[in-house]
Formats: C-alpha cells, sequence, structure tokens
C-alpha cells in the first residue's frame, strides 16, 4: 500500500476549512445515495463503544458535533476534484463479466494497472492508517480525518452489489431502462431508487423511519441470529475478500438477473430487492462499527477478530 502512503499526507490547509467547502460546492457523483451512506454511518455510530465513540468525535470537524453521517457522503463530492482524482477508483471493483466471483490480484487495480486501488484495497489502507491513531496526535503520517471518512463511505461502497459489478457495463451504469415511469439505470435503481421508493411507499419519506425498521431487524428481528456471521473474519484482508464476494454473488443473482437494456423495472423487482437493500446496509453499519471499535479501542494484535 506504498502507493497510498505517498498520495495521503495530511493537508496543509485546514481540514475544517476545506471541508466545509466541498460540503458548500462540490459536485455529486453516483454512489450508495446520500440516504443509504447516512444510515450505514449513523448504524454504526450507534454500535462504537465509548473508546471509538470518542475517537470519531474527536476526528470530526467541531460544526458536526460528532455525527459522523452527516460527512459520509464527503468522499463522493471530491472524487473528481484534481487533488483527490486518484480515489476515484477506489468506490468499486470492476470483475470480468458473467465470471459471477471476485479475485482481489485479479480485480482490485485501477485502469492503469495501480494494485491495490479498488474499493476493497481502500478498505485496508484506511483500517490500518486509522490504527495508528493510537500513537497520538503527533503523528502527522497520515490525516486521521479523511482516513476515517474515506473508510466510512467505503464501507457502504463494498456493500452495494453494483459497485463490485461488471466490467463492460460499469456495474450497471450503461444498463439505461425505466424505474416504474422514470428513466434510471441498473447501478441507479439499487444506489437510490429502491431506497427511495421505499421511503415514499412505507415511511412517508421519512429516512429515520426506514433506518429504525433496519436496526430493529438485526437488533432483535429477522437477522437477529445472522449478525454473529456478519462479523465473522480473522482479519482485514480476510474480510474485505468476504464482503467483495457476497457482493459480486447478489449483483449475479439480484441485480443483473432478468434485466437488460431498454426494460421496465417495477413492483416485482422492488419488493424482492428491498429486502436485500436494507440487509446490505445493516451489515455495513455493523461491519463498520466492528472495525472503527477495533482501531480505535484497546490494543491489540493487528487483526480483526469475530466479535
Amino acid at each position: 500500500m506504498d502507493l497510498y502512503r505517498r498520495l495521503w499526507r495530511t493537508s496543509s490547509v485546514p481540514f475544517v476549512f476545506f471541508l466545509g467547502f466541498v460540503l458548500i460546492f462540490g459536485t455529486r457523483v453516483q454512489a450508495w445515495s446520500k440516504e443509504g451512506h447516512i444510515m450505514t454511518c449513523q448504524i454504526a455510530q450507534d454500535l462504537l463503544e465509548p473508546e471509538a465513540a470518542h475517537a470519531v468525535r474527536m476526528l470530526l470537524p467541531d460544526y458536526v458535533d460528532g455525527n459522523l453521517s452527516a460527512l459520509c457522503v464527503w468522499p463522493d463530492q471530491i472524487r473528481h476534484w484534481y487533488k483527490y482524482r486518484w480515489t476515484s477508483s477506489l468506490h468499486f471493483i470492476d470483475t470480468p463479466d458473467e465470471t459471477c466471483n471476485f479475485d482481489y490480484i485479479r480485480d482490485c487495480h485501477d485502469p492503469h494497472g495501480k494494485k491495490n486501488m479498488c474499493v476493497a484495497g481502500a478498505i485496508q489502507n484506511f483500517t490500518t492508517q486509522l490504527s495508528h491513531y493510537r500513537e497520538g496526535t503527533s503523528d502527522r503520517r497520515y490525516n486521521m480525518t479523511e482516513a476515517l471518512l474515506f473508510l466510512s463511505h467505503f464501507m457502504g461502497d463494498i456493500h452495494q452489489p453494483m459497485h463490485v459489478g461488471f466490467t463492460s457495463d460499469a456495474g450497471g451504469n450503461s444498463i439505461e431502462l425505466r424505474w416504474f415511469r422514470h428513466k434510471s439505470n441498473l447501478h441507479h435503481v439499487w444506489d437510490r431508487e429502491i431506497i427511495l421508493t421505499a421511503a415514499k411507499d412505507f415511511y412517508g419519506k421519512d429516512m429515520s423511519l426506514l433506518q429504525q425498521d433496519i436496526e430493529g431487524n438485526f437488533t432483535d428481528g429477522i437477522w437477529h441470529d445472522d449478525v454473529a456471521s456478519w462479523k465473522d473474519c480473522n482479519d482485514i484482508f480476510t474480510c474485505v475478500n468476504k464482503w467483495a464476494v457476497e457482493s459480486i454473488n447478489i449483483a449475479c443473482k439480484w441485480g443483473y438477473k432478468g434485466v437488460e437494456s431498454g426494460v421496465t423495472l417495477d413492483d416485482d423487482y422492488f419488493n424482492s430487492r428491498l429486502p436485500i437493500v436494507m440487509k446490505r446496509i445493516a451489515q455495513g453499519g455493523v461491519r463498520l462499527a466492528m472495525i472503527l471499535n477495533w482501531v480505535f479501542g484497546e490494543p491489540v494484535e493487528d487483526t480483526i477478530a469475530a466479535t
């Protein structure tokens, strides 16, 4: 990961000022929708242990009052800025068409062939950077605030199945279709359409109610018995590979299946895919909390143990 170390120095511009500027003038790009990222980060924050919660608050700028979810869209807002253009390929993984599997060596690189430049590599790198937080604020090798925001965002991206999609269609971006009555594409359906349709049809457009249902499903609901398996991994490399494999498997079985350019997707697709989207948001949040509790908690071996 030496490439990241060279590129990812602490900025000479105060981070709080720069981030505030980005939030006002940043451009919007496609990813898990802002709603999906906000829910992922809020779920994680609700699961933080005291040491991790304190560290997160200390790293965030004062004006968000410790609210991690307020800044989880930031990496999308700056990915095409010149300074951060190198991060663009970190939001996704392109896999060979129709193979329906993920191989880190084969798939984790940018269009120019630079290794480790994908969302799986990014999560590994920023987890490693944040693990140095215990060394104290005098350690200026990394910008810990930016590392926190990138890790939090990328944990959402790797759990969005179409972010681990096929190369030729850019994860469904070039598959144009209709979502009920309006134009969209397959990637955007999974990024945002399913979430917004659920919020509108079932929750009166109140995203907090949708989030409450997602949390209820894993605290004492239908996913409760599965949560331990969500955190079953021995080290960060094993973890990110597992999560990427989950996403490409879902993309093949549920994302691409029965879909081609020009089709109209409506109730059948929505009703069968909504539970998957909700579960992936939950898994992203639970696993983000797992990582943050590890890197900001008491010193342990440099692995993420199953909890």
